[in-house]
């Protein structure tokens, strides 16, 4: 006897069909998707806490940081669609699909953009640090920052315009949620959005490790004559940073390129098969990964945490806390 057909709104003839999916697959995707979302909202809200709270951590350098947190426990919960998607069918309706999508693109280009603007900041202060606290200031980051977001929001809403003058215009059936670009809007995004910056990222990189060379040569053969210690120290710290946000971007990279080839070659909308399933939750574990990271090579968050998780932020003044 042939098996009845399972449909999205079995109350619809319009309705999609469900896709047949193993039930093991889609527990593994489940459970997969619900862990990564969890520790990704968890350890990056730790960063966003940290950061916020101790005023000694408010540097140019840190609010980079922390924007690409904020980016990064978004992400988090675009991975609660993802997991009430599972099962292939939309539940919440045309207008919540393309405002999804909107959000999750602005969210990707946000944090590519701060990609950026973390090499600018590296560059800045390993090529030319005499000018650096006057150049890079926490006040011209987040302007630097609200741009960043603001330039996402608005070039994503210009290329999705007729998704969102029409949503679900593109749905062949009810329960489907798919945002259609033609081939010149993805190669579009794909130069702007990855291409573009990638290049200036290996860029000021490239340059950035150059310098950082030439000077550690320069302390070792001079330290003991001209430089001062605390002159040392402070070049010893800026180029661990820059090796430790090099380490972020490459990271960075590495998990995301597979995603904006994918969405080159055709349309990777929702988690419907294993290939979108896996390059997806690459995707997202990047967010997951930067915190961790960032406990591995930095002891001020190490510390912070400690202070965080311990309830001692909740003490009058432990804003002022040192953090090493």
């Amino acid at each position: 006897m042939m098996k009845e057909v399972e449909l999205c709104f079995p109350h619809l003839n319009t309705s999609c069909m469900k896709p047949k999916r193993p039930l093991s697959d889609t527990l593994l995707i489940y459970i997969v998707l619900s862990s990564i979302s969890l520790l990704t909202a968890t350890l990056n809200l730790l960063v966003i806490i940290s950061i916020s709270h101790f005023k000694q951590l408010h540097t140019p350098t840190n609010l980079l940081i922390l924007s690409l947190a904020v980016s990064d426990f978004f992400v988090s919960l675009l991975l609660m669609f993802q997991i009430m998607f599972i099962d292939g069918c939309w539940y919440l309706g045309n207008i919540v699909c393309v405002l999804y999508y909107v959000l999750a693109s602005t969210i990707t280009s946000s944090s590519v953009g701060t990609m950026v603007l973390i090499s600018v900041d590296r560059y800045a202060a390993i090529c030319d640090p005499l000018h650096y606290s006057t150049k890079v200031t926490p006040k011209r980051v987040r302007i630097c920052v609200s741009v960043c977001w603001l330039l996402s929001l608005f070039g994503l809403s210009v290329m999705l315009m007729n998704n969102l003058n029409q949503p679900g215009r593109y749905h062949a059936c009810v329960g489907e949620c798919v945002i259609v670009l033609n081939f010149r809007e993805r190669v579009t995004d794909l130069i702007l959005t990855l291409i573009i910056p990638i290049s200036v990222i290996i860029v000021l990189y490239m340059r950035v490790f150059v310098v950082a060379v030439s000077q550690a040569r320069a302390m070792r053969s001079h330290i003991a004559a001209v430089i001062h210690k605390s002159s040392v120290s402070a070049k010893k710290s800026e180029l661990k940073a820059a090796r430790t946000l090099g380490v972020v971007i490459a990271v960075f990279l590495l998990c995301t390129c597979p995603y904006f080839c994918t969405t080159l070659v055709g349309e990777l909308t929702m988690i419907n098969t294993s290939s979108s399933a896996f390059v997806l939750c690459v995707f997202y574990f990047n967010s997951c990964l930067n915190p961790i990271i960032y406990a591995l090579f930095y002891p001020w968050f190490r510390k912070s945490i400690k202070v965080v998780v311990t309830l001692q932020i909740l003490k009058p003044g432990s804003s002022q806390t040192n953090i090493p």
